[in-house]
Formats: structure tokens, C-alpha cells, sequence
């Protein structure tokens, strides 16, 4: 049996570990690219747990490319599995395996087709996300589907957090789903069309703060892109701020005179409120650009402070 294994992040390598543990005696090719530098490394690692176990592996982004075609032509292959796969594989190489092509995706789909999809659904106030196993298709995450695993998302989770719910989801798809993959008997159902919607790429400039923005939505950005992300960031006084952590604030103050991004309140010990387009929202973890972590009252230290450019 061999199997071609298209993975990317620290999750693909963790779907690769338990891929070859399910089926020690299959050949695996394992393809990857390098990670964006906004990105927590990932090539490497997945390199050698390939190398180690050894599996053939390959750099490549664009896996239909001329560069590897002799692998295509010369290489049977009888299934294609694709885990945070980010480039297009062109329809003469998914239709190539014996068994099928098939594409872990983490939403439920047909909702949430294309980028970053957890980060958007913690972004968007959603209260679940999930994962979807489906067949590989012309267009973006709209094959048939074999199956579904809901994952819940709290109100004040983090990506950390969902992200772990989540791959702990692949991998217990994999594990459900593996044995009709290689039997040939999965069986899949359309997708409701109707139902579809799409995310676009997320670029590290989105992470921005827009002090004018609900609280709510202030928040719901510095869980989403914390870390291992790169971070919700603003200004202060023209330099870079990471906010890595942030707490809700209840009903407070009715302000009538309020500018987005000012400090009204610092919390000794515990951080600053920080006035947002319709309320405030605690600061509580921040990061000057070139300086280390600290609660954001050591950096937020008056009332005249505002923040953004």
C-alpha cells in the first residue's frame, strides 16, 4: 500500500505520526513546504519524523509541477491524503490514486471553505468549529463527504485551545475512517451548496487592533491570533505592542466623551482598560516591540496614553 501524505503545521506532522503508527507496513511519501516566517515552524519537523521512520519525503508547494512528474509517472500510488494543505493539486494528480484523493479540512463544511477557518470562526463569535473529511475536487473544499467530527469552542478559548480540539479531531477521523479509505468503501455524500461560505487568506497586517470596533470583536481577535500565533498587535506612542491576553469587562462606566484606544483605568498588577467603540476591555498581557512580556499596567500607565497609529 502506498500512500501520498501533502501535510503542513505542527498538526500535519502529528496527522503523519498517527498515519504511520495505523499502518506501519504502508509506504508513505510525505510532501511539505516551508513555513510563512510569521509562522511557527513546521518543515523540519515533519522532514524528519519522514526521514526518521523511513519514509520518503519532498519539498514542494506546487506538487503537480513539471519538477515532479517523473514522480507521478513512474509511482503508483493508492491514496492521497492532504492536511493543511495550502496549494492547488491539479486534477491529473489527485485523480492519479488508485483509491481516491481525499482532503482533512478544519470547519464543518460546507461552511467555512478556504483560509484559516478556526481563526476566522473564534473571530466571528461561533460557539463550534469542527473538521470534515472529504474528496478532493476542482473546486475549493467542495467534494463529497465522508465524514464530520463538531468541536466546541468557549467563549473565552483561545486558538491554543481550539487548535488542540481540533487535531485531536483529525486524528480521531483518520482513525474512524482509515480502513474504508484503504478498502476502497468510503462512501461520501454532496455537499449542500446553498449552504456554502468562504474565508479569504488572513495576512499578518489583519491582526491589527482597530480601536473603533466593539469590545467584543477587540477580544475575539487577541484569543484568536494569540499565541502560538504572531498576535493581535496596536501603537503606543508609535511603537509596536503585541496584546497577547485580554479579559472581558462587564457593564462599567457610560462614557459621552470617548476616544477608541485611550486608557481610562490601570489596574495595578493586573493590566489596563482600554476603550473600544462601544465599551472597554482589560488589557492584561502585552509586548513592546524588542521588549519582553509584561502586564500592560507597566507599560499603560496613564490616562493620556492612547492607542493605534
Amino acid at each position: 500500500m502506498h500512500i501520498v501524505l501533502c501535510c503542513a503545521t505542527r498538526r500535519g506532522c502529528r496527522f503523519l505520526e498517527k498515519l504511520a503508527q495505523l499502518q506501519p507496513q504502508a509506504e508513505l511519501t510525505v510532501f511539505s513546504f516551508p513555513e510563512e516566517p510569521w509562522e511557527p515552524p513546521f518543515l523540519e519537523d515533519i522532514r524528519g519524523v519522514a526521514l526518521t521512520r523511513g519514509h520518503p519525503f519532498i519539498e514542494a508547494r506546487q506538487i503537480g509541477s513539471a519538477r515532479h512528474e517523473a514522480f507521478w509517472q513512474s509511482t503508483p500510488v493508492d491514496l492521497l491524503l492532504a492536511v493543511n494543505w495550502r496549494y492547488l493539486i491539479p486534477a491529473e494528480v489527485y485523480r492519479r490514486p488508485r483509491l481516491g484523493s481525499f482532503v482533512f479540512h478544519d470547519s464543518l463544511l460546507p461552511a467555512y471553505r478556504g483560509f484559516s477557518p478556526t481563526v476566522w470562526a473564534i473571530l466571528n463569535g461561533e460557539d463550534h468549529t469542527g473538521v470534515s473529511l472529504f474528496e478532493m475536487s476542482e473546486e475549493v473544499d467542495s467534494g463529497g463527504m465522508v465524514g464530520q467530527e463538531r468541536v466546541a469552542i468557549g467563549p473565552d478559548d483561545t486558538i491554543a485551545d481550539v487548535t488542540e480540539r481540533v487535531t485531536q479531531a483529525y486524528l480521531a477521523l483518520l482513525e474512524r475512517h482509515l480502513d474504508d479509505l484503504l478498502r476502497g468503501n468510503a462512501v461520501s455524500r454532496p455537499q449542500d451548496e446553498a449552504q456554502a461560505t468562504y474565508t479569504c487568506k488572513r495576512m499578518p497586517e489583519d491582526n491589527e487592533i482597530d480601536w473603533t470596533a466593539s469590545s467584543s470583536e477587540i477580544y475575539n481577535l487577541i484569543r484568536a491570533v494569540s499565541a502560538p500565533y504572531p498576535g493581535a498587535f496596536t501603537y503606543l506612542s508609535g511603537r509596536k505592542m503585541t496584546v497577547w491576553t485580554a479579559r472581558r469587562l462587564g457593564p462599567g462606566r457610560a462614557y459621552v466623551g470617548r476616544v477608541p484606544g485611550r486608557v481610562a483605568e490601570v489596574r495595578p498588577g493586573v493590566g489596563a482598560v482600554v476603550l473600544a467603540g462601544d465599551g472597554g476591555i482589560l488589557l492584561t498581557r502585552v509586548q513592546l516591540e524588542g521588549d519582553k512580556t509584561v502586564t500592560a499596567d507597566e507599560v499603560l500607565r496613564s490616562p493620556s496614553l492612547t492607542l493605534g497609529r
